[in-house]
């Protein structure tokens, strides 16, 4: 992968001669003499002796790599409560409306609840960051995320209940965010893919667990599982990062993070990130495919359910889904490079409509069951496959905080379109979940289509 040098951003200087002697004038004038001294320009290349390369991997001591790896596996654990967050949903869905005595409509306000958390994080995330530093709101994040789950664990009044999913999406798209933003800094696609994986893989094992509560009288009890997750993950963020900011951290594992050209030092960093087109037609794409992939592992039980008859056993159909974007995420490295990352996205999103079409169309629970998991495989790579195009196209001295952005506002349609979705079921029943879905994917391959594929200079 193409590692951006200091060249890309820092203009020349100029310096004085290290060896260069001013000879007075002739007046006797001595060292207060009006003669220049001599310059010399320099123009900051990755050798230049300063300092290193933005993320340049090869001057790596094994200790560095070392503590790496062990924040990169801290950040996986925190991208698997994520999964794990969103994959829970689905089985506990019928439970919560038998329980709560609500609709499709009603029960759809968690989603609502949630999709306010995500909104408010990706606003104030960047602010927050600057501000207390990486270590510090991560930590605060889990804190609150650890709340969330100890109100839902009592199963309270559905208010109540509906808020704790907000300080749920709150917690969850900071975490997000920041290890998003902080693998993307490593410039590193293989990693980002094994870090979306584990998002997969804790959305895969979560309706696991979640099947088996719903189908007993204390149901809220499987938030108790959640929340002993949350609280190692709090731990971990604690012990590894320790408060530091993300320049710290990135210094400790000896990679310089990238400085901003001379123009841009003084600059709002909000009016940086938001002025970028390049941002916001990333979030939408973002926002539309965490959409589906929240849209079909929340409402799918349902369907297969209704419309199937699938009976107790359609909550592992969810299981499916998300194990088969784990292994996606991970099984087509390969396939990704040799297509080449742009168009390889175009290839999985038509795949994908037509095995929608296939359970849309198709009345056969097996068949459906085997098509979802084959949709799950076919989506997964999208996600990590987005964040890396965000790292060649986004100027590096602000992608952190672009990522930010594009991750919570993405984010937000892992509720905000399950509520649509819901809302939508109220009218035209819930077989109306599939031509739904396919239109999302349409939307998703226009959208795909007008992104930069290169990155413009930015002053």
């Amino acid at each position: 992968m193409e590692i951006l040098s200091q060249t890309d951003t820092l203009p020349p200087k100029f310096y004085p001669l290290k060896d260069s002697k001013v000879q007075p004038h002739s007046t006797g004038v001595g060292t207060d003499s009006s003669e220049p001294i001599p310059l010399v320009e320099v123009h900051p290349t990755a050798d230049s002796g300063t300092s290193p390369a933005p993320n340049q991997s090869s001057t790596l001591s094994a200790g560095h790599e070392w503590k790496t790896n062990i924040h990169f596996v801290t950040l996986c654990f925190c991208l698997f409560l994520v999964g794990w967050n969103d994959g829970t949903v689905g089985p506990l869905l019928p439970k919560i409306q038998d329980v709560y005595h609500i609709g499709y409509t009603l029960v759809s306000v968690i989603f609502i609840s949630n999709a306010m958390g995500f909104v408010v994080a990706s606003i104030a995330n960047v602010y927050l960051t600057d501000k207390l530093g990486f270590g510090v709101v991560m930590v605060i994040a889990s804190t609150v995320q650890m709340i969330g789950y100890t109100l839902n664990s009592v199963a309270p009044s559905f208010p109540v209940f509906a808020f704790a999913y907000f300080l749920g999406g709150l917690g969850i798209a900071i975490q997000d965010a920041g290890s998003s933003g902080y693998v993307s800094s490593l410039k590193s696609s293989s990693r980002m893919g094994l870090l979306q994986a584990l998002y997969g893989l804790g959305a895969f094992a979560a309706p696991l667990v979640s099947t088996q509560f719903a189908q007993i009288t204390h149901w809220s009890y499987h938030y108790l599982v959640s929340l002993g997750l949350s609280v190692v993950n709090t731990m971990l963020l604690i012990l590894v990062f320790r408060f530091k900011r993300q320049e710290d951290c990135l210094l400790e594992i000896g990679r310089s993070p990238a400085p901003p050209p001379m123009t841009s030092v003084q600059e709002n960093k909000y009016k940086q990130i938001f002025r970028l087109k390049e941002v916001h037609l990333l979030a939408l794409f973002l926002l539309l495919n965490v959409g589906v992939t929240s849209t079909l592992g929340g409402w799918i039980v349902t369907y297969i359910n209704i419309v199937r008859g699938g009976g107790s056993n359609s909550g592992y159909i969810s299981s499916g889904l998300y194990g088969g974007l784990t292994l996606g995420r991970v099984l087509l490295l390969w396939v990704n490079k040799k297509v080449g990352e742009r168009r390889v996205v175009f290839c999985y999103i038509i795949l994908a409509i037509v095995l929608v079409l296939v359970v849309w169309l198709v009345p056969s629970f097996i068949g459906n069951a085997v098509a979802i998991g084959f949709i799950g495989l076919l989506w997964g790579p999208v996600y990590p496959l987005v964040m890396n195009h965000a790292s060649h196209i986004l100027p590096p001295w602000i992608l952190t905080g672009c990522i930010t952005w594009i991750v919570g506002f993405g984010q937000a349609g892992s509720a905000f379109i399950p509520f649509l979705t819901g809302v939508i079921a109220l009218k035209g029943g819930v077989a109306s979940l599939q031509p739904f879905v396919v239109s999302l994917m349409g939307f998703m391959i226009i959208v795909w289509m007008v992104i930069p594929s290169t990155s413009r200079r930015v002053d």
